[in-house]
């Protein structure tokens, strides 16, 4: 109801502003979200276009309802819709036929009338509403030689021939006030629908078992209505008769009741039939009444039919055009979808470049420099994103921040980038400790935090839908902590978490409990002296471990390795660490038909095929994946789609496995029992 008949109000600290939209349209919206709960509000904006105003009107760009269906607030473009008729003499009209809703005629007309007088618009000659039965004409009748478009574009700025409409979608959800997405909203009214059908089933239900109760004593009375007739001729008043039936035929004080008041005309054969078919016609509703109850689709089924119903006998065509007009064209349609790189220095400067810049390399390969950092400064992070994704920004102090990939500047493969304080409200003293690139149409997901400290928990993406400039709370942290990875999960995913000293834990992240944005948490792993987390990823079906080290070895192991283990644990040996190998820099999980990107701390980015990395155990160490600069460290991996690596680079390639003589993998005795899982 809300959708179809709109509303708006004002109350203390809060309002709503919600349009009115097509009966069609939005009934056959609820319909695919009842045969399709899984749903997203894109699939739902294939039956539900937009906004239908019962002024009409013109509905400008698709920006303002994606925003509003996605996010419960958008700003809606709505103009009135005209047609010029040429005149005689050279001249013509403009006639307004619709007019953007909740927008007053009269007033609109005085607003034009004005401005002709106050000479601030000219080549208007006269103005008159020629409104009438067949709906609205205002007629606008322009001087010699002027050009109409021009008139019309002044106008459309200057009065209320174009209008904003502020869609705030705010609603009480079972008491407290919330802003809704579209999908939300109709869920709920679809929950509404379930309650009311249950409700009225079990009500029917009850008036017929009791009206049934009722025709049994009845039909009992009739078969033995001699002797009925003869204890109530000897009984001494009602309550004695009543009495007297309930002890001889086991009736109950109701059955026993409606015999005494039955008159004597039901006592004909007739009207015993007409009780006996009331009788069958009970017993089939009753038998319904339950099946209803106790079968959900066969409920959901009964407020499909009488939407149905409603939409065949109430729905009309809809009044309210949307199109795409020049200067109102979606700035996301004026940008190709390809895939980049985003990259982020240890100092805070991000930017984006295309993925096909960093070409695949065989295993022991340099790189190529990724950018010129200024002293000191180092590229820390890197994800792959697509142009018209989301990217949630997650700072050490536990705030979360949002940008669409295309509104991080471009920059060369050697250019620093843009410092991210100029793009995101973010304090003096924050760092970006997490990318999270986010496609569209995730409504029933979650976002999985942890700290450095070992805390995690489990938020809903739901909860970080309306993100504002200055960013949210993402987890409350101690003191000592900070937030150091992120991962968007579906609900049902296992992880594995990470550890400086080269341990690791796999979870299941049911295990790690539901908490609001601003909770702090659970313990996800217990640490050693002097260890932390450094990186969690989701393990996927077909995925293998790949632990890399700063001093860049890596390997690839199999998760079958890693057995699922409670939270707070103090997992198992991921990798042997030595003083040529370093501390590990990440733990992720990789399908082998894909590449890796790794970053070091001087600004060199080398991409390579995971496939060529040796696979190995757990307690092993490694091989060598890349020759490092003196002093250079790994800082950031990241995932991307294989490519062919290039034929200039075999030879290098050959030359790199001849000097390899101290690089190949190397077995650690683990009599020590460090692999042993604690």
């Amino acid at each position: 109801n809300l959708l179809v008949n709109g509303s708006n109000g004002i109350a203390v600290g809060m309002a709503t502003n919600i349009p009115p939209h097509n009966l069609r349209e939005v009934v056959d919206g609820c319909i695919h979200m009842i045969d399709h709960p899984d749903c997203t509000t894109e699939d739902l904006m294939q039956f539900i276009k937009g906004p239908d105003f019962p002024t009409g009107g013109i509905i400008l760009g698709q920006s303002g309802i994606r925003a509003a269906y996605h996010t419960g607030r958008g700003r809606i473009l709505v103009r009135a819709k005209t047609e010029i008729e040429a005149m005689s003499q050279n001249r013509s009209r403009i006639v307004v036929t619709e007019i953007p809703y909740m927008v007053n005629k009269a007033k609109l007309v005085e607003k034009i009338a004005e401005l002709v007088h106050e000479k601030r618009l000219d080549g208007i000659s006269d103005i008159r509403d020629e409104s009438y039965r067949n709906g609205m004409r205002i007629v606008i009748e322009l001087k010699r030689d002027v050009h109409p478009t021009v008139v019309l574009n002044y106008l459309y700025k200057h009065t209320s021939m174009q209008e904003t409409f502020g869609a705030n979608m705010l609603a009480l959800v079972n008491g407290e006030p919330k802003v809704l997405s579209l999908r939300e909203m109709l869920y709920h009214y679809i929950a509404h629908q379930k309650d009311v059908v249950t409700r009225r089933t079990k009500y029917d239900l009850d008036k017929a078992e009791a009206r049934a109760h009722i025709l049994e004593g009845l039909l009992k009375a009739l078969d033995h209505i001699d002797e009925i007739v003869t204890i109530i001729r000897g009984s001494s008043d009602t309550t004695t008769a009543r009495t007297a039936l309930m002890e001889r035929f086991a009736f109950s004080e109701k059955q026993a009741q409606a015999i005494l008041d039955m008159r004597l005309a039901r006592l004909t054969g007739l009207e015993r039939d007409k009780l006996q078919a009331e009788y069958d016609e009970l017993e089939k509703n009753i038998a319904y009444y339950k099946s209803l109850l106790a079968d959900e689709d066969l409920l959901m089924g009964v407020i499909k039919q009488e939407m149905t119903e409603i939409r065949d006998k109430f729905a009309d065509e809809r009044r309210t055009e949307l199109t795409v007009m020049e200067g109102e064209i979606d700035i996301e349609d004026l940008i190709q979808s390809d895939d980049m790189v985003v990259t982020m220095t240890h100092f805070g400067y991000v930017k984006r470049l295309p993925k096909s810049t960093y070409r695949a390399q065989h295993r022991g390969g340099k790189g190529v420099s990724g950018m010129a950092t200024r002293e000191e400064d180092f590229a820390e992070r890197l994800i792959i994103v697509n142009t018209h994704d989301e990217i949630m920004f997650f700072t050490n102090r536990g705030r979360v921040y949002n940008l669409k990939c295309y509104q991080i500047p471009e920059a060369g493969r050697t250019a620093r980038g843009m410092a991210i304080v100029n793009l995101l409200q973010i304090a003096g003293d924050e760092k970006v400790t997490a990318m999270i690139p986010v496609p569209r149409g995730l409504e029933e997901h979650y976002l999985v935090m942890m700290t450095r400290n070992g805390m995690i928990k489990r938020t809903p993406y739901s909860e970080f839908a309306n993100l504002r400039k200055a960013g949210l709370i993402a987890i409350t942290l101690r003191e000592d902590d900070e937030l150091c990875a992120v991962e968007l999960t579906d609900g049902d995913m296992s992880l594995i978490i990470g550890s400086r000293q080269g341990r690791a834990l796999r979870i299941h992240e049911s295990s790690i409990r539901v908490i609001g944005r601003t909770g702090m948490g659970v313990h996800a792993m217990k640490l050693q002296p002097g260890d932390e987390l450094i990186d969690m990823s989701r393990l996927e079906e077909g995925q293998q471990i790949l632990a890399i080290t700063t001093g860049g070895y890596g390997k690839r192991t199999d998760p079958d390795q890693y057995r699922e283990q409670g939270r707070n644990g103090m997992g198992i040996r991921a990798m042997a660490l030595t003083d040529r190998t370093g501390e590990l820099a990440a733990q992720l999980a990789v399908y082998e038909n894909e590449d890796i990107m790794l970053i070091t701390d001087d600004g060199t980015i080398i991409r390579m095929a995971v496939s060529d990395i040796r696979e190995s155990g757990r307690n092993t160490q490694g091989v060598r994946l890349m020759r490092l600069s003196d002093g250079a460290k790994i800082v950031g991996v990241a995932r991307a789609e294989q490519e062919e690596p290039e034929e200039a680079d075999e030879a290098a390639f050959e030359e790199a496995v001849a000097k390899m003589t101290d690089e190949t993998e190397t077995v650690v005795d683990g009599s020590d029992g460090g692999d042993e899982e604690i």
